[in-house]
């Protein structure tokens, strides 16, 4: 099955579906029955971004398009790269971004779409000895579209790489981050944050694949859905043969704010190598009444006292985003999202 090709010729059997184990949440062949057209060129006003002022320069892409970004051995840069989506078309954009030994890298990324599109985004990195890149995504979907993101990263010894997915979901929304890890004192952090209602559905999935001595790898990843939200977590991390002195944590959170509510998480661990630290964790639960209680009692009202709880249960992961402006506008959204929902 292939999703690009399925985008490509408009035939629906290419689609993924719920016979493939990594997509039996998030089934797309049982979801669309016709395939949109392929989207049409955009020359309309595009507004400011989430990110606006925050970056040296900024790379937007309408309705599909290809973009390759090198940064120099040595050189520091804060991109924004902003993937827009607008119609009810399909198509699909491709990026590629090239570290050199020694850069460093600021990507504040937004994915936005204002229909019922279907869409891939493939963004592929490379991370040359001691590359060191911070990856902020923000995800504002339209409740009718369909978004599949594909990150694949490669590090090589010494690189570091930071990541931070936030989203709202969509009809069907499966964002997945592939990495390559070779050891030799390469750092890796995959944090990620949902906030889900009405019947967006998201799904962050991830592999991790070590290779090689004395890697570490930190992921995090917390969500909130209430009415008939779905929220899909999938985490695995692979330890090779050889890959001993791997020092790999993961864990998942979730609050269910409904009884309608739905949460299917998979975090996985294989380990094929000595002398390794690796552990996982997941629950799920629902809102502390006694916390919800307190605040009511002390004249929040209620609505109120419930965005203030779930925005300081997704606080630990927004917190963890380096870049301090981004890092605010995290918050912004956050707080912002978790007002309209409540």
């Amino acid at each position: 099955m292939s999703l690009l090709s399925a985008i490509r010729t408009g035939d629906v059997t290419e689609l993924p579906s719920r016979r493939d184990e990594d997509w039996r949440w998030s089934d797309l062949r049982g979801l669309v029955r016709t395939m949109p057209g392929l989207s049409s060129g955009f020359d309309g006003e595009i507004p400011a971004g989430r990110f606006a002022g925050l970056v040296d320069e900024d790379h937007v892409l309408v309705n599909g398009g290809e973009l390759t970004l090198t940064i120099g051995a040595g050189q520091s840069r804060t991109l924004g790269l902003r993937l827009i989506s607008r119609g009810e078309g399909r198509h699909s954009t491709r990026v590629s971004i090239n570290l050199e030994a020694g850069a460093q890298l600021a990507l504040l990324e937004t994915q936005d779409s204002d229909g019922a599109s279907l869409v891939q985004n493939t963004l592929t990195i490379e991370m040359a000895v001691g590359a060191k890149l911070e990856r902020v995504l923000l995800v504002d979907d339209h409740a009718m579209a369909i978004n599949v993101g594909q990150t694949t990263v490669s590090l090589a010894p010494g690189a570091d790489y930071g990541q931070s997915v936030l989203t709202s979901g969509a009809r069907r929304q499966r964002l997945e981050t592939h990495v390559s890890h070779p050891g030799g004192e390469a750092q890796l952090r995959l944090d990620g944050a949902y906030l889900l209602a009405g019947k967006a559905h998201s799904d962050q999935t991830t592999v991790v694949t070590h290779t090689g001595l004395d890697g570490a790898t930190r992921q995090l990843t917390k969500g909130v859905a209430r009415d008939q939200a779905r929220a899909v977590f999938q985490g695995r991390i692979v330890v090779t043969e050889g890959a001993d002195r791997t020092d790999a944590r993961m864990a998942h959170h979730a609050l269910l704010l409904s009884d309608q509510a739905e949460l299917d998480s998979k975090p996985e661990l294989e380990i094929y190598a000595d002398d390794v630290a690796c552990a996982h964790g997941n629950t799920v639960g629902a809102m502390d009444e006694d916390a919800l209680f307190y605040a009511c009692q002390r004249g929040i009202p209620e609505s109120l006292a419930r965005a203030m709880l779930a925005e300081a249960f997704i606080g630990e992961v927004l917190d963890r985003i380096v870049h301090e402006g981004a890092r605010e506008a995290a918050l912004a959204w956050a707080s912002e999202r978790l007002s309209v929902a409540s």
